[in-house]
């Protein structure tokens, strides 16, 4: 009797939370993130399986369109010569009424990837930035063709409690129902790894503000405003916008069996992915991903839950794209990921190099963002982390220092208070290595990934700075390089450092150890 008492106190909880998110589930069609992994276990055809996170993005904000900025030569002779160019297109076209009234019944189309495929899914979209109820009255899943087509006879219809139409309150996010996509035969099908999904939305009305990711590195597509609803176009030729964001879709799970591993990538733009090759898919995560699948085949998915701009502790500018800072977020982006088990957490040169240069403003503080305030700020979340269970790793930070090199557009001779960025520069590469000191200490983290060693330039004549040949931008800017982001040869390098097998699922660990 007594060894059943766990059992039955256990079940009793579970019984009551599955009751309470089936609750809200029927009347607001609202399910918790807490409970994305907990309550939609299934026994399925092969043995159980459980909702796992095949791809996720982190909302940051309400969109606010800003004209594009004049671009000037990459070497004009003056500072203004660091103005960046702006990958994303001008959006005064699709949403002419962005900072109002928002979208205006038009369909978007989301093109994500996958890291994880199966023939049941289900997605999440949020409106945790609106300022109004925001309803869709259709949305499809489909796999794209190329561009914003999609492949012929693979749109699938997406319900949200066995209707087509949803309206997600104010500061909500809503999961669909689970859909059946015919056309996947199995997870290892060879014919859709890598492939994207199409996930399209018509817009009813108007969508106030747009809870967006600004930072997707990938293009998806938009149509006119007023134009309606065309989920269930094939064809791409009312799509006539594209964007370099994502917008209002927030997360896309799997059913998987209950061994699989879920890793998420989380941090600032070196994990979201700025710099990388644009629609090319080769942030770090990706050859992570890559190395994982191939040493473990369909037990392990990796998402990405990085925001550009993102700082572990607060201030934060007040509805910046880089979003609330990790501190505050983690509930939200990191622990309401289906089946988590492990976070790789790369952060921390964003708040050192707030307060610093021409940009600073109150809410930038380089007292406040100190290197001891910022570890505390690390602690406060692997505490959280290991309460639930998840095994965190410290990844430590790559170099920012930046060099006087004329040529490339740094002359410190000429403007000795000039920097690429406010992330460069000796002060911040001070406090960069205090963090990277606490980072790489044992037991403060549950293991290191040591991304600095693998960037770092061996040449002493670079004075700590990154490796030559990882800074040349893999994706346009009107600087050659900025001394912060890798380029798709670093990223590749830092997807290659990291030990893969601490992610190995419990059968591939428990076989290591006989």
């Amino acid at each position: 009797m007594t060894t059943n008492a766990p059992f039955k106190a256990s079940s009793r909880r579970y019984f009551l939370k599955s009751a309470a998110a089936a609750f809200l589930a029927l009347t607001l069609g609202i399910i918790p993130a807490a409970f994305a992994d907990k309550d939609d276990d299934h026994d399925r055809d092969h043995g159980r399986q459980k909702w796992v996170a095949t791809w996720a993005t982190s909302p940051a904000a309400y969109f606010v369109y800003v004209a594009p900025l004049p671009q000037n030569q990459a070497l004009a002779p003056a500072p203004t010569r660091f103005t960046t160019a702006n990958i994303q297109p001008d959006l005064a076209f699709p949403f002419p009424n962005a900072n109002t009234t928002g979208a205006n019944k038009q369909t978007i189309r989301s093109i994500v990837k996958p890291d994880l495929w199966g023939d049941t899914m289900r997605v999440r979209f949020s409106n945790v930035f609106g300022n109004q109820p925001l309803t869709f009255d259709s949305t499809t899943i489909g796999l794209q063709d190329y561009t914003g087509n999609v492949v012929h006879g693979t749109l699938t219809p997406v319900t949200f409690r066995g209707t087509n139409s949803v309206t997600i309150p104010v500061g909500q996010e809503m999961w669909s129902d689970a859909v059946h996509l015919s056309w996947v035969k199995h997870a290892d099908d060879p014919l859709i790894q890598g492939r994207n999904l199409a996930i399209s939305y018509s817009i009813q009305g108007d969508s106030g503000h747009m809870t967006y990711h600004s930072g997707a590195n990938t293009t998806s597509y938009i149509t006119p405003p007023g134009s309606g609803d065309h989920t269930q176009d094939a064809d791409g030729f009312f799509y006539e916008y594209t964007t370099s964001s994502w917008f209002f879709l927030a997360a896309a799970d799997v059913l998987a069996p209950t061994d699989t591993v879920v890793v998420c990538a989380f941090g600032d733009s070196i994990t979201d992915g700025t710099h990388t090759t644009f629609n090319g898919n080769d942030r770090w995560s990706n050859v992570l991903s890559r190395r994982l699948h191939n040493a473990y085949g369909n037990k392990v998915s990796v998402v990405n839950e990085a925001i550009g701009g993102n700082r572990v502790i607060n201030p934060v500018v007040a509805n910046a794209a880089s979003g609330s800072a990790a501190v505050d977020r983690l509930d939200r982006d990191v622990l309401g990921l289906s089946g988590l088990t492990h976070v790789i957490w790369l952060e921390g040169i964003n708040d050192l190099g707030a307060g610093y240069g021409a940009a600073a403003n109150p809410v930038e503080d380089p007292v406040i963002h100190s290197p001891s305030n910022i570890i505390a700020g690390y602690r406060d979340v692997v505490s959280r982390l290991r309460a639930r269970g998840i095994k965190v790793y410290g990844a430590t930070v790559v170099s920012a220092l930046g060099l006087n090199n004329p040529a490339q557009g740094w002359n410190l001779t000429a403007f000795p208070t000039f920097l690429a960025t406010v992330d460069n520069g000796p002060v911040v590469e001070a406090n960069r290595l205090i963090l990277n000191q606490f980072i790489r200490t044992p037991g403060n983290f549950d293991g290191v990934v040591d991304f600095d060693a693998a960037t770092a330039d061996p040449d002493p004549a670079a004075l700590g700075n990154m490796n030559a040949k990882y800074l040349p931008n893999s994706q346009f800017t009107q600087l050659p390089w900025d001394y912060l982001h890798p380029n798709h040869a670093g990223y590749n390098a830092m997807g290659l450092a990291i030990d893969i097998a601490p992610f190995a699922p419990a059968r591939n660990q428990s076989h290591r150890q006989h």
